[in-house]
């Protein structure tokens, strides 16, 4: 049974002492996940809360009666019980597991049907990879769910994925196999988000044992775990081994800081609706001709403060996701006035000296907003640093032109293609992104 199913609030089955409109009032604003249930004591629905007292007591409102997707349910409710999680992650996987140990009438729905999502481990890879799917493999993986929302659930990866480190991508890492020693890591890596075993940094033996600690938390094993990591940590510790000790150290606090990591919405890596986003990656591989699928594609845009004052952003996708951790915005130093191009330079000379210089890896694509002029804008500034460039394009908004360094005319996709509309949210998302920025520092002038 789940360690934090101790905690649960009982009633008598049958004559509970207080309505359960009275009793959600009693209820903690803390996370964790209620229990519904009928006059027979059957529990007929089971739901995670970020504040339980607040989301329960939501049911027993006169719009819960009369809404389509409520209605039923509330007729029936007889009592509710709760169990207190300390983070909003523990709700969220203690209601998965709880949905699929007690299969309630109300959450009937998840018990078979593949299209929710799942957290799946690939175990059998030398290099286990954690993935989101909503069509789970029936061998050779360990699989978590499904989950009632695709938002949180990747909100969840993303914070397990900076304390656990685990790989999220599609290689085929084989320790034996030495060309992976010359392997450039993505991103993950340089922000600690992933130990980087396409590069044979890690041992095989080590990401495994990652691996299994994960899984411990997953299955609802914190307390031992944690226990687990402090004897760990002692050992390695009077072993003399201080980076390993430092490094289950920096585990042990994020561990016991889950719940204060905030609402999981702020680590959502949202999905994009509109378009599929593999179609779209494969898209621009056949219609430039790349020699691979591209994996990360950041994106440049520039905007105007009033006054003359310019910014720039730089939004990231990874797989055709974003990926908000790669954001970055920049003031800009060494332009006066309004110069777009002279900006578009300052920018990617500033972006990618530091890659340089950090050993980071390059985007597969680097998407500048504009026309023929910031294109050249960027590639001159890759020739002041004498790098050998990523492949860089540009995208004109008007008529949705792509310009090519080395090509005189533009290319011009169909409306319909997916690689266009991959590139156009990529564009649209810097374009936002810079314009946030903009109104933020225009708020604080006028506050000043």
């Amino acid at each position: 049974m789940d360690e934090s199913v101790d905690n649960l609030e009982t009633q008598s089955p049958t004559t509970p002492a207080v309505p359960p409109e009275e009793k959600v009032k009693t209820f903690p604003q803390t996370p964790g996940v209620y229990l519904m249930k009928d006059n027979l004591g059957r529990v007929i629905y089971i739901g995670k809360a970020l504040q339980l007292r607040s989301r329960a007591s939501s049911y027993f409102t006169s719009a819960a009666t009369v809404d389509q997707r409520t209605a039923s349910l509330v007729t029936e409710i007889a009592d509710i019980d709760f169990i207190k999680t300390e983070s909003e992650v523990d709700a969220l996987l203690l209601e998965s597991r709880l949905i699929k140990d007690i299969q309630p009438k109300f959450n009937q729905e998840l018990k078979d049907d593949k299209t929710f999502p799942y957290l799946q481990i690939r175990i059998n890879e030398e290099f286990p990879r954690v993935e989101f799917t909503r069509k789970p493999e029936t061998k050779g993986v360990k699989l978590y769910g499904p989950f009632t929302s695709a938002k949180k659930l990747r909100g969840t990866i993303s914070v397990l994925q900076k304390i656990f480190k685990f790989r999220t991508c599609p290689l085929e890492i084989e320790e034996e196999d030495e060309r992976w020693k010359w392997f450039r890591p993505c991103l993950l890596a340089s922000i600690d988000q992933c130990t980087a075993p396409c590069n044979l940094r890690i041992s095989k033996e080590e990401y495994r044992e990652d691996i299994r600690r994960l899984r411990m938390f997953l299955d609802g094993k914190k307390v031992k775990l944690l226990r687990e990591l402090k004897k760990d940590m002692q050992l390695a510790s009077k072993e003399l081994k201080f980076e390993k000790a430092a490094r289950i150290r920096d585990e042990i606090k994020a561990l016991d800081s889950l719940n204060l990591r905030g609402n999981l919405e702020d680590h959502v890596q949202p999905e994009v609706f509109y378009i599929d986003p593999k179609k779209g990656l494969r898209g621009l591989k056949q219609v430039f001709n790349l020699d691979k699928v591209p994996r990360v594609i950041e994106g440049v845009d520039i905007a105007h403060l009033q006054g003359g004052e310019t910014v720039a952003s730089l939004v990231q996708f990874i797989d055709g996701l974003p990926f908000k951790h790669g954001y970055k915005r920049y003031k800009i130093r060494t332009v006066e006035g309004v110069d777009d191009f002279a900006s578009i330079r300052e920018v990617v000379g500033r972006r990618l000296r530091r890659l340089s210089q950090e050993g980071g890896a390059y985007p597969d694509i680097l998407l500048i907003d504009g026309g023929k002029g910031q294109l050249s804008a960027a590639m001159e500034a890759m020739r002041v640093l004498e790098i050998d460039p990523p492949f860089t394009i540009s995208l004109a908004k008007r008529e949705e032109e792509i310009f090519v360094p080395g090509e005189s005319e533009p290319k011009r996709l169909s409306r319909h293609s997916y690689a266009l509309r991959l590139l156009q949210y990529v564009r649209d998302e810097s374009h936002r992104f810079a314009q946030s920025y903009h109104h933020t520092l225009r708020r604080k002038a006028t506050f000043e």
